[in-house]
């Protein structure tokens, strides 16, 4: 079977590559064989290729992917959880094993039933949509009509945010650093889409008519951060879950100090080793239900097949995307 495997770090369409591995064994008890459908490209994929990922792999070679989805040819024994036939979703287990595959073999008991929807729309649901509702949901205490502040608000997170908000009713104020950005996203729908710059935090006070947010979402870092804590309410906090300015966050001492402006940091991984199976049954549950009901998608820019891998890699580090990149796995 065809896996991406990489013995180097570097640009990720030069080191990754098809190689041909032996079949799986046929599943043991409590285990279930996959066939993998779809999978999609994240920039933390991107970033452990260039071996520059917060917990890059320990050794090489290794194997990519973080996420997608399939479905169960096969179970073990003592498998309840899920059957053949049944559609899967592929999440953060399995960055351990790498999800660019053909196929593979894991424990039943990490594999959700998902249901019959979009296989790019569900290939991409286990990583960026799970981290804009956590973000949403898990910092502050919102209700329909609040308003919530996000920059780099064009990024395939940034695009799950704005369509998660609207199913919560909450009022988003889109943030870019292009205009060509900005267009694009309200040609998508987006409302509240302004450019980053010095006077954020007074353009956004206007547009809140003085009710300002009490939650901002980073994904850039530097005086980034600085602007969207300047534009909080007092007691509001910010959740950077990125450094695309490859700086370090910066919040003045007079809004942490005199404002109660708080930081956080948020990283989908801890999420998961911190919660119950329970839990992360939950949170997919209810994104599959809106995956599958139409209310939840994202733009995607091409699906290219497996074996036209470096294309597909190449596609998805260029700038000024408006789109998802994907993989489709089984034609």
């Amino acid at each position: 079977m065809l896996v991406v495997q990489y013995a180097r770090f570097g640009v990720p369409a030069e080191v990754a590559e098809l190689v041909e591995l032996p079949e799986p064994v046929a599943p043991q008890a409590g285990e279930a064989l996959v066939e993998v459908e779809r999978v999609a490209i994240n920039p933390g994929d991107l970033l452990r290729l260039e071996g520059r990922y917060g917990n890059n792999v320990a050794a090489l070679p290794a194997f990519a992917g973080a996420e997608g989805v399939g479905r169960v040819v096969q179970i073990g024994p003592g498998v309840n959880r899920v059957k053949p036939g049944d559609r899967v979703l592929l999440h953060q287990y399995f960055a351990k094993i790498g999800t660019w595959r053909e196929r593979l073999v894991m424990p039943a008991d990490s594999l959700m039933a998902m249901p019959e929807a979009d296989l790019s729309q569900l290939a991409m649901l286990s990583v960026n949509p799970a981290t804009a509702l956590l973000m949403l949901t898990d910092f502050v205490a919102l209700k329909p009509g609040d308003w919530v502040v996000q920059n780099a608000a064009n990024s395939a997170v940034g695009h799950w945010l704005i369509k998660l908000a609207a199913t919560m009713g909450l009022s988003l104020i889109n943030v870019v650093r292009r205009e060509d950005a900005a267009a694009e996203l309200r040609a998508g729908g987006a409302t509240h889409v302004i450019i980053d710059g010095p006077d954020l935090p007074d353009r956004i006070g206007e547009i809140t008519a003085g009710k300002r947010p009490r939650l901002a979402i980073d994904a850039i870092g530097g005086e980034a951060t600085q602007r969207l804590a300047a534009s909080l309410a007092e007691g509001g906090t910010v959740v950077n879950y990125g450094l695309l300015s490859g700086e370090a966050c910066r919040v003045a001492a007079h809004d942490t100090v005199f404002r109660d402006v708080t930081l956080r940091g948020f990283w989908l991984q801890r999420w998961w080793i911190a919660s119950t199976q329970g839990a992360i049954d939950a949170l997919y549950a209810q994104l599959s239900g809106l995956v599958a009901s139409g209310a939840l998608s994202v733009p995607v820019e091409a699906v290219y097949p497996l074996r036209r891998l470096k294309d597909a890699l190449n596609h998805a580090g260029r700038p000024g995307r408006t789109g998802k990149i994907v993989m489709a796995v089984k034609a």
